[in-house]
């Protein structure tokens, strides 16, 4: 069985010494200056004269920038997170023009996130060493995990959140070899009292990360709304509630981790509902619940993992009717109520509504795989390189609101 070779990217803490720190810092506000000027660049001149501009103008523009003396701070860091900003401002209406995104935003100070890419060009890997432009000492890297050995880093990230720790993100090929195929299917039913309901009858418990944190969180955003605006101990209050933000964050994305690994281990097809989340969260009483869950990002490692490790995920139309068919005998019930937990067929089969619906989420997912019925669009995936799929709903219907209220 031959690997497949990603491109993948390994994120490390750093912590930089103070003249490190104000480098970055500095880079950082460059980055979103230039960016913020080019955008501004381009937007006037279509609106104006009808007329685009492309990176290799914007580059030209950068270096007729760093001749003005009131911008010559700009010469005093490393050129290449400024070109890479460009780059990434082409890509951004490259994704406009194409329909995929909306029209770039300027950057903000104090929303946008601070980072800066670094091209080959602009930093030094050696012996686990990693050096940046402009840098005399390396970087104290925790390497919590190794890089794959002979990686040859192509780019590489720096970026501080908004509870002051920095990262680093390293982007390598790796070839990650195939698991062994396994004879196994499985259909997920998402939900928010029990966070997966698999169809073997197992139901993994949500740990609901955002309710447990959130007395805590509540705490310090009180804090936070009672500093004065522009003052030194708001920034200190809103470190710590982003603190707490960031808690919340890493166990949530700690357990899906380990969750999805675990099914894509152990079974060769995944089957999931097609939920439209960003539509289900516009329910009030859900919305909260629905986050915290985070169905989106549970998919998304699904769909680059199954590509990963040579798994199949198949996703179901969003309007299939899990809920209310009988896995038994086939019927087909016209109504459930919303706080029906388990309900008797006429065939005499008495079904828990999660578990009824995982199995029937199985069997629709393994005949569209054995009919190869094209029930979901394909996208491109920035981890792999490769089609996987996914299929965009353009409104909620009754069936996910009450998968949202079981779940």
């Amino acid at each position: 069985m031959t690997g497949n070779t990603v491109k993948r990217a390994f994120k490390y803490r750093f912590y930089p010494t103070d003249a490190q720190a104000a480098e970055l810092s500095r880079t950082f506000g460059c980055v979103r200056l230039v960016y913020n000027r080019a955008l501004a660049a381009r937007t006037s001149a279509w609106f104006t004269e009808q007329r685009r501009i492309n990176y290799n103008q914007a580059s030209a523009a950068l270096t007729e920038w760093k001749k003005d003396p009131d911008l010559a701070f700009l010469n005093e860091i490393s050129s290449v997170p400024l070109q890479q900003g460009l780059r990434h401002l082409q890509t951004a209406f490259r994704n406009f023009f194409d329909q995929r995104a909306r029209y770039p935003r300027f950057k903000s100070r104090k929303k946008s996130k601070a980072s800066a890419e670094y091209s080959r060009s602009g930093f030094k890997y050696r012996q686990g060493q990693l050096t940046l432009a402009k840098m005399s000492e390396p970087l104290d890297i925790v390497w919590s995990r190794p890089l794959p050995e002979g990686a040859v880093p192509s780019t590489v990230t720096v970026s501080q959140d908004s509870a002051g720790r920095w990262h680093v993100s390293i982007l390598c090929e790796e070839t990650i070899d195939p698991h062994t195929p396994a004879e196994s299917a499985v259909g997920v039913d998402a939900g928010i009292a029990s966070l997966v309901t698999l169809s073997t009858g197992e139901k993994v418990s949500n740990p609901r990360h955002e309710r447990r944190d959130r007395k805590r969180l509540a705490r310090a955003q009180r804090s936070l709304a009672r500093k004065q605006k522009a003052g030194a101990n708001r920034d200190k209050a809103r470190v710590k509630a982003a603190r707490v933000y960031a808690r919340i964050t890493d166990r949530r994305k700690d357990f899906l981790h380990k969750l999805t690994t675990r099914l894509v281990r152990e079974n060769q097809v995944v089957v999931i509902e097609d939920l439209t989340v960003r539509n289900m969260v516009k329910n009030g009483k859900l919305a909260r619940a629905i986050s915290d869950a985070s169905w989106a990002e549970l998919r998304t490692m699904l769909e680059y993992k199954c590509a990963w490790y040579g798994r199949e995920l198949v996703t179901v139309d969003r309007f299939f009717p899990s809920s209310k068919l009988c896995s038994a005998c086939g019927a087909l019930h016209s109504t459930l109520a919303l706080n029906v937990r388990e309900w008797t067929c006429g065939c005499g089969i008495t079904h828990d509504r999660d578990v009824n619906a995982a199995i029937n989420i199985k069997a629709a997912g393994l005949a569209v795989s054995a009919c190869g019925a094209g029930m979901r669009p394909q996208r491109e995936s920035s981890r792999t390189g490769r089609s996987v799929s996914k299929q965009e709903g353009h409104g909620a219907t009754r069936e996910e609101a009450q998968a949202s209220n079981h779940r």
